[in-house]
């Protein structure tokens, strides 16, 4: 392994700090009108292009919610429906916990393809976003992992070289974009595994 000096701990949010089951959407929206349960689960899966267009900020959530809203018949308020569509969170309490030590030594960064709804809504409120020096943020800066524009507005903010950079995610195009910018990365798969890296690294 390359012998690196860290300034920069990357982390994904997604299946990394947090899980997530949209299913608990699912069965929300079944319990306002048998049916709508199935109604999500197609629309989620037949507009990926319509959910990544929200990832990356080039429509707002105003339409996104406006195209929702009528796979429901517009029988669910637009503020519930945000909140159905946010309570698919659940935080990995085992992952959160190395924030504080890493946070004393490291500048901090989250990284994520993520929407308004969800901050708003969900993760955004959770109390372990204190840790984070800075979250760059899909919808924000209009680029979305793979793409590398995402990778440099991380290193913009952070002002350091590619290689003091070390980023978790749990997809490993993602992981193999942030290798191709200079940055060490690994592919997250549990808790343990990914503190044996820290570890190997000098990093805790």
């Amino acid at each position: 392994m390359k012998n690196f000096h860290y300034s920069t701990i990357v982390f994904d949010l997604g299946n990394v700090l947090i899980n997530y089951d949209y299913t608990l959407t699912a069965n929300a929206v079944e319990k306002i009108e048998k049916g709508f349960g199935q109604k999500f689960i197609d629309f989620f899966k037949n507009n990926f292009k319509l959910i990544k267009s929200l990832e990356k900020g080039e429509i707002t959530s105003t339409l996104f919610l406006i195209e929702l809203e009528k796979v429901f018949g517009n029988k669910i308020s637009r503020d519930d429906l945000c909140q159905f569509y946010s309570d698919v969170f659940s935080p990995n309490a085992e992952m959160i916990s190395l924030l504080p030590e890493l946070k004393s030594k490291f500048k901090i960064v989250l990284m994520s393809n993520t929407n308004e709804i969800h901050k708003k809504y969900s993760w955004g409120k959770y109390d372990f976003v204190k840790y984070f020096d800075k979250m760059i943020l899909s919808h924000e800066v209009k680029y979305a992992k793979p793409e590398e524009g995402i990778y440099k507005a991380v290193m913009e903010f952070t002002q350091h070289p590619p290689n003091e950079h070390f980023y978790v995610d749990d997809y490993l195009s993602f992981i193999e974009a942030g290798k191709k910018v200079g940055w060490d990365a690994v592919q997250f798969t549990c808790y343990e595994k990914f503190f044996e890296e820290l570890k190997i690294r000098n990093i805790l």
